[in-house]
């Protein structure tokens, strides 16, 4: 049974450091999502483990790492969709591209009022022009 894992852990190992040597990419944005989940991730757990080791019996409260890493994947993972935001159409190196608009929120605070708000928007349109 260990000779089995091994085997399977080595063939895991050797996968994951098998690079290809050709791959095209048209848009990285998913992999841009994931890897600010993957830091949120990691941020959150470190965050999780401190509030851990302020308690009374720390080995007890494994689970603020895990609570912490949840809500980092979730914080990562919206930070990454807002990043990457995209508009209905758009215009880039003189290809137009239509697409789904990302709704973001936005705080807005009136001047007369100095009340604030939650306002949603959506780009309709975003281009660059050289």
């Amino acid at each position: 049974m260990k000779q089995i894992r091994k085997i399977i852990a080595l063939l895991m190992l050797v996968s994951l450091f098998a690079t290809p040597t050709v791959s095209f990419a048209a848009d990285d944005t998913l992999r841009e999502v994931f890897t600010d989940a993957a830091y949120g991730a990691a941020i959150g757990a470190l965050v999780g483990g401190a509030f851990m080791i302020f308690q009374k019996k720390p080995l007890d409260n494994f689970s603020f790492m895990a609570y912490g890493a949840g809500a980092g994947i979730m914080a990562g993972t919206a930070y990454g969709m807002a990043k990457s935001a995209r508009a209905f159409a758009q215009v880039e190196n003189g290809n137009f591209r239509v697409a789904f608009p990302t709704i973001i929120p936005d705080l807005v605070v009136s001047p007369s009022t100095r009340q604030t708000t939650v306002a949603w928007k959506a780009d309709l349109f975003r281009g660059t022009f050289n």
